[in-house]
């Protein structure tokens, strides 16, 4: 069974940066995919980005150019470092696994890490 635990998180100012680790676990296929989510009080879920067992990535609209997500296989955990950090980043966030799975994809991602919080102070 596949285990995700993320850490990282915390409070910055705006402008500041975080670099969230998410550590796997447990996964029985050399393909898969990862995803970084976060959820604010009171909206919906969204993804921030993802990342396949080959490396190729995606970015939404608000992460692009201010996040980078990588995965190192050996330590068997995918990082989000997020610089030029903005109040309106602020949420919980949290990682995901899918199993034999490559970007683009269209299923949901059913392994879920309990999240870290990051709050962005203005």
């Amino acid at each position: 069974r596949v285990q995700l635990v993320e850490s990282g998180g915390g409070s910055v100012r705006s402008g500041g940066s975080l670099k969230l680790s998410c550590h796997f676990s447990g996964g029985r296929y050399a393909s898969y995919c990862m995803g970084w989510f976060r959820q604010a009080p009171g909206k919906q879920r969204e993804g921030v980005s993802d990342i396949d067992s080959t490396h190729t990535t995606r970015y939404s609209d608000s992460a692009k150019g201010r996040f980078t997500i990588s995965l190192d296989k050996r330590e068997s955990r995918m990082y989000l470092e997020m610089n030029s950090l903005k109040p309106e980043d602020t949420a919980m966030y949290f990682c995901a696994y899918e199993e034999q799975c490559g970007i683009p994809y269209d299923i949901p991602l059913n392994y879920w890490g309990q999240g870290t919080q990051v709050t962005v102070s203005s």
